[in-house]
């Protein structure tokens, strides 16, 4: 019989999303992993098979942890302004989009089944979006407005990039409810 596991896997796989989002993946080693998240190398293989492994879990937890539920926010908000300020709200001290951003530009053009998980991520974002701009469901006969919802989506994604690398959020920010508010008028 082996030896119990010495960690909890879950704790493991959110605290490696919060460093793969800080740092992306490839800035982040396997010598990172084993230090950050308190567990042996054997044991980070013998779980997730491989440094990509761990990558994958920790991406899927995010999206289905925190994306999803800030996806729900979104498609449930009385009109665009309020969505965004929801999307922007997920911005501020927990990057819960930074791992889904890192994602997309590094991992998704190489891997597949990131950009999988990634294109379905932003898809579900484009939906709640749309509903929102819209008053009805993705896919009804009179939804005019998914390539409205994909701008203001890689919008809000785009600004939440500009922030990360401004190190300040606070005019992008200010630039995504600017936009929001001329949309609720038009």
């Amino acid at each position: 019989m082996g030896r119990p596991r010495g960690f909890d896997e879950t704790e493991v796989i959110a605290t490696a999303a919060a460093l793969f989002a800080d740092r992306a993946y490839d800035g982040v080693s396997v010598d990172d992993l084993v230090t950050h998240l308190g567990v042996h190398r054997n044991s980070l293989y013998k779980t997730f098979g491989s440094k990509r492994g761990l990558y994958l879990a920790a991406l899927r937890w995010q999206l289905k942890h925190q994306v999803h539920p800030l996806i729900s926010e979104v498609g449930a908000a009385g009109d665009i302004t309020e969505a965004v300020r929801h999307a922007l709200a997920a911005h501020d001290e927990s990057g819960v989009l930074d791992l889904l951003l890192m994602a997309a530009v590094e991992r998704a053009p190489v891997d597949q089944e990131v950009r999988a998980e990634v294109s379905a991520a932003l898809r579900a974002l484009d939906e709640a979006v749309s509903t929102v701009l819209t008053g009805t469901s993705p896919g009804s006969a009179d939804a005019p407005a998914p390539v409205l919802a994909e701008a203001l989506t890689s919008t809000l994604i785009g600004l939440r990039l500009r922030a990360r690398a401004m190190a300040a959020g606070t005019e992008s920010d200010q630039a995504a409810v600017t936009l929001a508010r001329h949309l609720n008028r038009a």
